[in-house]
């Protein structure tokens, strides 16, 4: 079904997605998930192949394209191939974002060429101990002491936290403003007073380095501001549909691998003298998994072309992070029942994909979230 949604050009690139990641990536992954982090030099490869920001002006390194198709492509590549997603789509499309939009020409001049050239690697760090999902609670704070500003806060699960040189960091500003008072700050490598806590050892996603952060009286150049002080809930709030449009492609493309693999193991595996798939339960069991993934691409397909139309709402970017992530953590449960125990061997495929699936249905916004938003704009 994904591909009634692109042309012959979105074919060529995903042909140079899947060649570059069978060469650069899948070879060395194994690799990463024991390290525990990926290599900084598929960063500089990925660049050099010009699958980085996708999305930032040619004049600053980037490809120049507005089309959505092209992210979706390469993240269907990334879960197709097995490759870790969360930390290439922070840093390639949610942060890319932010810095190509909300900057000045000194700061894309200064931030954006290595960013597309993967010699730097980016990180958003919105999350703390005690606020995840509502931002009004992030306690971090900033203050203006001059040409800088005071950072003081910690942050937590910031994926390429460890890897990141460019940290785009949420802090209050006013903080008797609640959530008009959030400024939106770049952080770089080697600040004085920035400090990475531990590697945080997750259910899943292995080779993605997340980490806690630190900023004790972290001395911040003014010229990193990004936008207006205290307007950087607004410039979250606008980010946030393509974030979870992002999130909503990893849970369909996810959800199609998962099943596929699963239906040509259902044909083969047998049980009493037939193939499982063959009994009445398991069949109406795929048949059901099939006909859901299938109405989620359709709806996802949807979602990209408003998106590029910009006009792709809140509302139904909270419908499709929900309902596709909540299919995603489906899917893998139901398929690794059909299994059964070699299923549940830590080194099986489908025992990976179930433990990373199981986050998404909460980073990017809680299904709660999601489902109060939805119910917000029906009047309720």
């Amino acid at each position: 079904m994904e591909h009634d949604a692109y042309e012959r050009e979105h074919g060529e690139f995903r042909d140079l997605c899947r060649a570059f990641l069978a060469r650069e990536a899948v070879p060395y992954h194994d690799e990463w998930e024991r390290d525990g982090i990926v290599s900084r030099e598929v960063w500089r490869k990925a660049g050099k192949a010009g699958l980085l920001g996708l999305g930032v002006p040619v004049e600053h390194g980037g490809a120049g394209e507005t089309d959505f198709r092209y992210v979706a492509v390469f993240i269907e590549e990334l879960v197709r191939s097995r490759v870790t997603a969360p930390g290439f789509v922070a840093h390639n499309d949610i942060i890319a974002a932010y810095l190509s939009t909300r900057t000045t020409p000194e700061q894309r001049d200064r931030w954006l060429p290595g960013l597309c050239a993967g010699e730097l690697v980016a990180a958003i760090a919105m999350t703390e101990p005690d606020a995840g999902s509502d931002l009004m609670g992030i306690r971090t704070t900033a203050v203006r002491e001059g040409d800088h500003y005071v950072l003081n806060g910690q942050k937590t699960f910031i994926t390429n936290g460890e890897n990141a040189d460019l940290v785009v960091v949420a802090a209050k500003t006013a903080t008797a403003r609640g959530g008009q008072g959030i400024t939106l700050l770049v952080v770089e490598r080697d600040t004085p007073g920035f400090t990475r806590g531990r590697r945080l050892e997750k259910l899943g996603w292995q080779a993605s380095d997340t980490s806690e952060l630190y900023f004790d009286d972290c001395r911040v150049p003014a010229a990193n501001l990004i936008g207006k002080e205290n307007a950087g809930q607004g410039y979250l709030m606008a980010g946030m549909p393509r974030e979870r449009l992002c999130i909503a492609t990893v849970a369909v493309a996810t959800a199609e691998k998962m099943f596929a693999e699963a239906l040509a193991y259902a044909k083969t595996r047998t049980a009493f003298g037939q193939p499982i798939g063959s009994f009445q339960h398991n069949r109406f069991l795929l048949a059901t998994l099939d006909t859901e993934i299938t109405l989620a691409r359709v709806f996802l397909n949807h979602c990209v072309t408003e998106l590029n139309a910009r006009r792709l709402t809140v509302t139904d970017a909270a419908k499709v992070k929900w309902w596709t992530t909540e299919l995603q953590v489906k899917v893998a449960d139901r398929c690794l029942q059909l299994y059964g125990g070699s299923g549940y061997l830590k080194e099986s495929p489908i025992a990976k994909e179930w433990a990373n699936s199981r986050v998404q249905t909460i980073y990017g916004g809680t299904t709660e979230i999601m489902k109060e938003m939805i119910g917000v704009s029906l009047g309720l």
